[in-house]
This record gives C-alpha cells, structure tokens and sequence, in this order.
C-alpha cells in the first residue's frame, strides 16, 4: 500500500510546474549568489580624512589608507565641521583629523596625535571600522619608527610584543566557507519543511483527502508516505550543494560525507516533522505557509547562522535550545570545516534525535482521520 502511496506523492509532485523548477532553481540561486551576498566581512569602509598637517607623513597615511582594501577615501576635507556633515548625511562612515604638526612632533618626539571619529548608527560597521583604522594607523607609526632606526621602549604607545597568529580551519579567513555549509542547513530546511507543510493543506483544499480518510490506509502509513518522497528530494538538492561548493568554492567537507548524509537524514526527519504538524493544524495553505515561514524566521535568527550563540543574552542562549537549526548548522560545520566525527557530534545527533521523534509523533497523532 505504502508503494503505490508514494508512486501518487511522486506523480503530484511532477504534474504541479512549479516545484520542480524550484527544487532545481533554489538550490542554484542560493548557492552561487548567497555566498557572495551573505557576507558579514566590514569592508568597503568610507572615511573623510581632514589633513590639516598637509606634510610628507600626512600624504603618506593616506595613501596607506587609500590602498587598503577595507576603506574608501570619500574626500579630504579642508575642515573638520566638513566631515563631520558627510557623517551627518550617512556619506561617510569614519573621520581621520591629522592636526596640525603632526609631521613635526612625530620626528621631534616620536609620538602624535590622531582623531578618529566614528558614526555609530551601525554599531558593528563603525566598532569594526574604527578598529581597522587604528590598527592602519599603528602599523604606519611602527614602519616610521622603524625606518628612523628608533627602538621601541615602554613609554611609546606602540605595543612593544609581537603576536604570532595561526588561523585554524579556515586558514584564508574567507566568510563563504563559514556560510556555504549552513546555507546548506536552509536549503534544506525550506525544500524539507515547506514543502510537507503545506502538502496535506493541498489535499484539505481539493478534496482527495476525504479519500484517504475513508480508506484503510493506517494513519503512520499515510504520514510516512507524505514525507519519503520529501526526503529524497532533499538528499538529492544536499548532493547538488555537496557539488556546487566543490567546484565553485573549493570547499570539501574535512570530515565524512557518511557523517553528513546521517545527520541529514536526522534532520530531515524533524524538520519534515513540524511541517506536517503545521499541516495538520491548518486549513489554508496561505495559514500553513505563514505559519512555517514564522518558525524558519524564528529558528534562522536564533540558530547562529550569522551571530554567535554565546553573543546572545543568557535568556536568548537558553531558547536556542529548542532550536533543532542550532544542532544542524553547528554539526554541519563541524564536520564540513573541522572533520568531526560522530562521537564528537554526539549531543547534536542526540538532540536531533529527539527532536525528530517528538515532531513526528506529534504528527501522527494530530492528523484527524475520520473512517
């Protein structure tokens, strides 16, 4: 019976034109253009600079500044009040003041001044920004310090240790490799969610569920049959991304490719789940999608996807962990960028797990089949 079930779930899914195309389109556009797009790296930085030195190491910083590939010159001004209005009109997003004797004192007493002004309406763009620019800055005064044979001692305000840095797992420091895994995550979230969701609504709204409902058909076995057919196509967009990270991104997972597809399937499992869930208490498709569309919204945000967990108030810290997307994101990852293995995963699988059961049990027992 479960065969023939399927074989309808299948035909309905080819006859309607409008999921097989998204099945083949989504998975495309998210991972060619995401990537590229979901980029939380602070660059493009404009900066004023007001030269009121306009000496030989005035010129020199700014070309410094100019050649960095994090900033902007969007002007010099000939005054500060100047740059400050391009701040105040949302032009500028920092300000550098080179007062006057700048040059002077520096090769008089080894020390100067700088003002570095900030707008602040982005926090993160202007924290990280400001810290790019001092960080610029200091390593000028270091090469200046440097090239006029003058040691560094404890009273110079430039930092007297030397700090080696070694980047473990994403040696380039490139943002995509830490996005493509979990865009992974909500591919496979929407194509394995949504589409369960709003499944047994379409049935409601044409009628053919009063057909099963009067048919002998056992209510896991028609639960189950809604949700395989959901399930292989997930693998087969999760092969697609597998794909299309390799050869346009380089990115191979460092861990098994069996560590993934299981987890996966757990997943897939729970996800598929709460779609049905949502499915058996609508009876719209416009509630079921709204409804799915608010979790996602709410598991995406809460999930780590683009901010650390542990940058999240205690109370926020403690929702999450009701999130089945945190488990998934953090175990893709895991084993896409570090090699993890399943005993290193365990409290994912685990949590997962139990998800994955509750959620379909729920869903079994909240569909009303009347005989």
């Amino acid at each position: 019976m479960i065969r023939y079930l399927i074989e309808k779930e299948f035909k309905q899914f080819i006859r309607n034109e409008f999921m097989p195309r998204l099945v083949v389109i989504l998975p495309c556009l998210v991972m060619l253009i995401m990537p590229w797009a979901a980029d939380l790296e602070i660059k493009n930085v404009n900066v004023s600079i007001v030269d009121g030195d306009h000496s030989g190491y005035s010129a020199q910083l700014t070309g410094k500044i100019m050649a960095s590939k994090y900033f902007t010159l969007k002007d010099v001004s000939s005054t500060y009040y100047q740059a400050i209005e391009s701040v105040e009109n949302g032009d500028t997003d920092l300000v550098l003041e080179i007062p006057y004797g700048f040059e002077s004192r520096f090769v008089r007493e080894n020390v100067s001044k700088l003002l570095i002004s900030v707008n602040t309406v982005n926090g993160t763009k202007g924290l990280i920004g400001s810290s790019y620019l001092s960080m610029t800055v200091r390593d000028f005064a270091e090469k200046l310090l440097d090239e006029n044979g003058i040691l560094l001692s404890e009273s110079m305000t430039v930092p007297v240790i030397e700090v080696a840095t070694q980047t473990l797992f994403n040696p380039q420091m490139e943002y995509k490799i830490f996005m493509v895994p979990a865009l992974m995550v909500m591919l496979l979230t929407l194509i394995s969610g949504f589409f369960p969701a709003v499944n047994i609504v379409n049935e409601k709204e044409r009628g053919t569920i009063e057909q099963i409902n009067v048919s002998p058909v056992r209510k896991i076995t028609f639960i189950i049959s809604k949700l395989i057919p959901y399930w292989i196509i997930g693998f087969v967009v999760l092969t697609v991304c597998f794909t299309i990270a390799y050869f346009m991104y380089g990115l191979f997972p460092a861990g098994s490719f069996v560590t993934l597809y299981i987890i996966s399937l757990i997943y897939v499992f729970a996800i598929s789940g709460l779609g049905l869930v949502i499915s058996n208490y609508s009876d719209t498709m416009q509630q079921s999608m709204f409804m799915m569309f608010f979790f996602i919204i709410v598991f995406v945000l809460m999930s780590g996807l683009f901010t650390p967990i542990r940058s999240m108030p205690q109370w926020a810290q403690n929702i999450t962990i009701f999130n089945p997307l945190r488990y998934f994101i953090q175990a893709m990852r895991n084993v896409y960028m570090k090699g993890n293995d399943f005993s290193e995963i365990s409290m994912h699988t685990i949590a997962l797990s139990c998800f994955a059961i509750a959620l379909n049990i729920w869903a079994i027992f909240s569909y009303k089949k009347t005989k």
